[in-house]
């Protein structure tokens, strides 16, 4: 597959100075998945997957809600469905156990939380094992600066935390499910059947609320359509304050080593958000101010694919660096550094969203799960690479 410019992979704003600037861009996952191994079936129920969790953010973001809210209810719902690598649907290392990695960043300080230093922007954790929507932690924690003062947090001590502050704890048998166990043990060369969750034993003394440890599955006849993922879910929003914020959370590689840290809690790598005064002279400043436009850049980034090359490039914060510094368009920024990944042996794609309200969704692979939505609450999905944007 050439790293070549993909169908939509930038939408414009196509805003009106006088109409609300809100725009919500997700994604779940990238990489493996091909037209000619899947059923329409198939590819209808992950679209419409996508469109439930682009309705869901889209209801925050009408409402007057914080980007921050409205990416996290976006990857709450994925993270909710066995359709996608993250929470429910995530995949085995190569003990046969979950660990699960989460990232949430801002632009700004959220409008509802003015109090909170302009420094601290985001918070992410890795190698969790009991968190039902790893989002709400990444959101709990960077809302709770003296608990989690850290901007990176891992295992039971970053659980604990969120527990505190009411975040849901589950047994970890929630997040099996029966294809990503058969793919598991698939990779190693080891018998698929007999199909059965090695239950662990649960303590008396949990302090924490779980749930049931049932209904492992809700449907186990399903098939996922990319096979031995890589990729991640992730939500970029903007929202009428023009904040944006990055939410992402993965299960990681199939059968990655136990401890293996990827690029999605990585700041910088497998996410980033940041704004910046715009560089520019007298006159192109008083022409932007006469238009209403904020003397403000700003971009939020979350990506997906083999996080390995993401870390090795800095890719999120590259697209920063790259509008900031060389000038590049949104549309050009995160083609160039999805094409450097290419160049590298690194698949993938990623989101993005600018201040304007510009989209950009490049890929250098044969699919990723995509979506877009609007002030005219339009989900718009699509999923293979040559895919359009389009209503389901």
């Amino acid at each position: 597959m050439p790293a070549s410019k993909n169908a939509n992979s930038t939408l414009k704003s196509g805003k009106k100075s006088a109409e609300p600037n809100y725009v919500l861009v997700i994604h779940g996952g990238a990489g493996t998945m091909i037209r000619e191994g899947s059923t329409p079936e198939q590819r209808a129920a992950y679209r419409a997957a996508l469109s439930r969790a682009l309705k869901a953010g889209y209801e925050v973001l009408k409402s007057g809600g914080e980007a921050m809210d409205a990416a996290v209810e976006a990857v709450s719902v994925m993270e909710d469905c066995p359709l996608f690598n993250s929470g429910h649907g995530a995949v085995f290392n190569v003990a046969g156990k979950i660990e699960l990695e989460t990232s949430l960043m801002v632009s700004k300080p959220p409008a509802s939380h003015p109090a909170m230093p302009s420094s601290r922007r985001g918070s992410s954790v890795t190698l969790i094992t009991h968190t039902r929507n790893p989002s709400h932690l990444a959101r709990a924690l960077y809302l709770a600066p003296q608990l989690a003062p850290h901007p990176m947090l891992s295992g039971a001590a970053a659980e604990a935390t969120g527990a505190s502050l009411g975040v849901l704890q589950v047994d970890p048998s929630y997040f099996w499910t029966e294809a990503r166990w058969r793919e598991h043990r698939r990779g190693l060369g080891l018998p698929e059947d007999p199909v059965e969750y090695p239950r662990p034993k649960i303590s008396d003394d949990t302090n924490s609320e779980t749930t049931e440890v049932a209904s492992l599955s809700d449907d186990k006849t399903w098939e996922p359509l990319d096979l031995m993922p890589t990729g991640t879910v992730g939500a970029v929003a903007l929202d009428i304050r023009g904040c944006i914020a990055a939410v992402t959370s993965t299960g990681g590689r199939t059968n990655k080593l136990v401890g293996r840290v990827g690029d999605t809690p990585v700041m910088g790598c497998g996410f980033w958000a940041e704004e910046w005064e715009r560089d520019s002279g007298f006159v192109k400043r008083t022409w932007d101010r006469l238009r209403g436009k904020s003397k403000y850049e700003g971009v939020g980034v979350s990506g997906t694919g083999d996080g390995d090359y993401y870390i090795r490039r800095a890719a999120a914060s590259n697209i920063a660096r790259r509008m900031q510094y060389l000038g590049e368009s949104l549309n050009e920024a995160t083609q160039n550094v999805i094409d450097d990944l290419f160049k590298e042996g690194g698949m993938g794609g990623v989101i993005a969203v600018d201040r304007d309200g510009n989209v950009a969704l490049p890929l250098n692979c044969s699919g990723m799960y995509r979506g877009v939505i609007r002030p005219d609450g339009v989900p718009l999905t699509a999923i293979f690479f040559d895919e359009q944007l389009s209503e389901l």
